[in-house]
Parts: C-alpha cells; structure tokens; sequence
C-alpha cells in the first residue's frame, strides 16, 4: 500500500534531497511524496484531495512564507479526519516545537536534517496512521455486525410472526373449504330432489327461484369454491415462503436448495415486481442450472439475496421515474450454474442505467449509499459480502457499468 507524504517547505533543495534519500521507496511504490512551499498551499492541497489522492502524513516546517507551519497546523486540527503531522524546524527553535506539540503534532525531527532520524519518524508515523487505520476498519465491521444481528433478529422475528399469525386463519379457512363444498353439494342435491318430485312448487317459491337465478348459483357455487381453494392455497405459499426466508430455527449450517430461497425471496416481493399506473411490471427470468444442495446459513442467504433484488428494482423503478417512457422494460436474470466442480455461481443481473467505476469501487463499504437520505442506510452490500464472504468463505463481486446494466455475482464453494 502507497502512502502519501505532503512536504511542506520553503526551502529549494528539500524536494531533491527528499527524493534523492527515499528513491527506493519512491520506485517501490511505497512512498508518495507532494512538494509544496507554504502552508497555505498545503492546506488547499489537503482539502481538494480526491480519496484516492488523500494525504496520509505531513512533514512541515515550522518557519514559512504566507502561513507557517502553526498556522497550518491550527487548520487540520479543524478538520474531520486531519492527517498525522510532523513538523521540522531548528534545534535552538524548541519553543515553536513544543507549541506545535501542544497543538496536536505527532512528533518532530530538527533541522539539519538527519535523515536516518527522518526515516524513523516517517516510519513510526505510517505505523501509527495504519494501526489507527486497522483499529476503524475493525471498529466499522463490529458495527455492520452488530447491526446484522439486530436487523435478522428483528426481521426474522417479525417475519416468522406474520407467518405464524396468518397460518392459523388460512389452516381454518383452507380445512374448512372441503367440508363445506360437501355441504353445498348436499344442499343442491336435496334441492334438485324438491324440484323432480315437486316440479310445480308454489307461487312464492318459483318467484324467489326466479329471482335469485338458482340454476346459475347452482353452477357457480363450484367455480366460487374452486375460487376459494386456489386463494387459500395461494396465501399457504405465501406463509411458507415467509417461514422459508426467515428460517429461526436453523442457526446452524443446512443443506438446502438453493432455489427454494430464492423462489421465497421472490414470492415476498412479487408486489414490487407487479406493474402499477405509475411503474411498468418488472420481468423475472430464472435460468436455473441443476445444483446440489449446499450447505449455508439460509436465513442469511436469503438475506443476501433480498438485498440484492431490491437493489435491482429500485435501480429499475428509479430508471423508469426518471424517463420518458421510452426504455425497455425492467428485466432481472437470474442464472444458477455449478463452476469448475467446486463453486455455485448465482448471478442476479438487470438492465437497468448501471453503475459508475467510482461508485462500485465503495460498493460494499459500510455506510456507503447513493440513495437519498432516509431510503438507505448503506449497510445492505457491506452486510451481504460479510455473510458471503466471511460466513459462507464465499465470493461476491459486481459487474456493471454505466449504461449497461448490473451484474451482482454470488459464489459459493460446494464443499464449505
């Protein structure tokens, strides 16, 4: 890893000596040093440094032209993260270092320079900025998983609750529909007994007969129930789609086919996928290849999947607000294939406006979004390539650009 030095003096003949002395770490790629000869510039230097250009150090003069070296350091300590600061000046100048100290410096190294003191400074200095570096990576993956564990917990409770609480109803409903068909079907036979043995019926009966249509209900009362019977069986998926996708009871790794989650998945946000007035039906198409059963946690495999449909609707939803009515219709593929004897490749792609190299080099970091405020926490990507690659030792990567469409590709190893 590169690390950049800013370096900051008015002196002419430090950017030569500088360079001269790190050649090797300079041609290495481990050192990447900025010249600038006032504190002013460094300053603006720092600020409009893209985050791939960010400064991770600065070496300073204490003594400059337009704003020195406290002045400067004044200004980053403003800053949300400022850079480690190392500032240089003579020995006999030792109340201007300790001020810079005072101010927040991490150290210092006197004029003339030596520069094996240099390279130890410069050395200690990186080592602390990658330690603190390491320590907020590994403080924003507790967070990401401390919010992992919440949000399952809470969505797969309130997902089981559902299910649960709409199970018993329909079980009622769905028993109940044989034996009252039974029933009706008594009750038209015995009705169709009345009109063979009494054929002339009095007035009122024939009028109220004539009323209500009885032949027509009569031959609609079955399709009514057919009707009935398809609804419930219809809502007894559902339920079992929604205790598929939330699956409390398997903490453990499990077997499981790989297909029946995605199915669920799907079957939960089938009234996304549907059009309305406003958004066109999206279309799914499922390209399935023969896989085995895999042993994964499913709950989270299901979670890695609704993430990732959600993504590629709201990118196709987002696509169609935005145009003239005049873009293909919404597809997401999804293609499942056994690679090399020894992964699961699940691919989820759609075709909808891509996205940017920029964007998807931050994709799975945590907390990064590109959904307006209170439609996205940026945690969804970051959860789901922990569960991938850390919990499953799996592979998830994106292939998109601009225009183009977007792949998201999930690989799992088959002997996990």
């Amino acid at each position: 890893m590169s690390h950049h030095i800013l370096v900051v003096d008015d002196e002419p003949d430090i950017e030569a000596l500088i360079s001269q002395k790190f050649r090797r770490e300079i041609r290495a790629e481990l050192y990447r040093f900025t010249f600038v000869g006032n504190g002013q510039d460094a300053y603006q230097q720092i600020v409009n440094a893209s985050d791939e250009a960010a400064v991770d150090m600065v070496l300073t003069d204490i003594n400059m032209p337009v704003m020195d070296g406290l002045a400067l350091l004044a200004e980053l300590t403003d800053l949300a993260c400022p850079p480690k600061t190392v500032v240089m000046s003579a020995y006999s100048d030792m109340t201007n270092i300790r001020t810079a100290m005072n101010r927040g410096a991490f150290d210092f190294v006197t004029k003339p320079i030596n520069f094996q003191d240099l390279v130890i400074t410069i050395n200690k200095t990186l080592k602390a900025i990658d330690k603190e570096r390491w320590s907020q990576q590994q403080l924003e993956k507790a967070k990401v998983q401390l919010v992992q564990g919440e949000k399952m917990s809470a969505l797969g409770q309130m997902v089981a609750g559902v299910a649960h609480e709409i199970n018993n109803p329909v079980n009622f409903i769905y028993g109940n529909l044989k034996p009252a068909k039974s029933y009706v079907h008594d009750l038209t036979e015995l009705i169709s007994l009345y009109q063979r043995h009494y054929p002339e019926p009095v007035e009122e009966i024939q009028s109220y007969t004539e009323e209500i249509d009885l032949d027509f209900l009569q031959q609609d009362l079955e399709k009514l129930f057919e009707s009935l019977g398809v609804g419930a069986s219809r809502i007894r998926e559902l339920v079992l789609s929604l205790r598929n996708f939330s699956r409390l009871d398997e903490s453990d790794k499990k077997d499981v086919d790989i297909h029946e989650g995605i199915d669920s998945t799907l079957l939960i946000l089938g009234s996304r996928l549907k059009g309305a007035l406003e958004q066109p039906e999206i279309k799914v198409i499922r390209e399935y290849g023969e896989l085995p059963r895999i042993a994964c946690y499913p709950s989270q495999l299901n979670q890695v999947v609704m993430n990732l449909l959600a993504n590629a609707i709201d990118a196709l939803s987002d696509r169609n607000k935005e145009s003239d009515g005049s873009v293909e219709p919404g597809v997401i593929r999804i293609t499942t294939k056994v690679v090399d004897d020894d992964w699961v490749r699940i691919a989820i792609a759609d075709n909808g406006p891509g996205i940017s190299e920029d964007v998807r080099a931050k994709l799975f970091d945590p907390f990064f979004t590109t959904k307006p405020v209170g439609k996205g926490t940026g945690l969804g990507l970051s959860i789901s390539y922990q569960i991938v690659v850390d919990k499953h030792q799996g592979r998830l990567s994106c292939e998109s650009s601009l225009g183009e469409g977007t792949t998201f590709v999930i690989e799992l190893p088959l002997r996990g």
